[in-house]
């Protein structure tokens, strides 16, 4: 092989690779060190709960649903942003399937522009599924933004990615008691 061509061989390669490890960057820059893609993972979880209850754990950036002694299903969350986090106890009072996303009051003051509501599709901040909390605004939720998963990102909703709020949506039932921790 005559010399300028595998000169040029080599820097096609090498600009190939470094193509390459960017893509794989990029790609996975944006996810929190451990976050999972997708899907609830069944884990060793001890509580003082029936099965059914919700544990969120803000710290852990987890949600737990109680799947018998001892066992529990666990789901990559977002959290509210310090500032925006609450705890305590509530219950599941509503499911929506493609819910409609409407900003709440304090929401709108902090940003006028806001949209009146924005109706189920791409563009809406609960993604596919919502799981509304007690009497509260609060919801467990999908997300338009799945980088945010493992993060404190929201105004003190729970979101999840789209296929894990589906799930846990097909798996809950309403007046499920939903527990809130650090």
């Amino acid at each position: 092989m005559p010399t300028s061509i595998g000169v040029v061989m080599r820097h096609s390669v090498s600009s190939v690779a470094v193509a390459v490890i960017a893509l794989c960057f990029a790609l996975f820059a944006g996810a929190p060190a451990g976050a999972r893609t997708s899907g609830p993972q069944e884990v060793s979880f001890h509580a003082e709960a029936d099965p059914g209850t919700i544990i969120i754990r803000t710290s852990e950036r987890r949600l737990y649903l109680l799947t018998g002694k001892g066992r529990a299903l666990a789901y990559d969350i977002a959290v509210g942003r310090p500032s925006e986090q609450w705890f305590g106890r509530s219950w599941v009072s509503k499911k929506r399937p493609k819910p409609t996303w409407t900003p709440t009051p304090s929401m709108r003051a902090k940003n006028p522009s806001l949209p009146r509501s924005v109706g189920p599709g791409p563009r809406n901040p609960l993604g596919v599924r919502a799981i509304n909390l007690g009497w509260t605004a609060y919801r467990i939720h999908g997300t338009n933004s799945p980088n945010s998963i493992g993060r404190a990102a929201s105004s003190g909703c729970f979101r999840m990615r789209n296929a894990d709020v589906s799930d846990l949506y097909d798996r809950v039932n309403v007046g499920a008691q939903v527990i809130v921790e650090r």
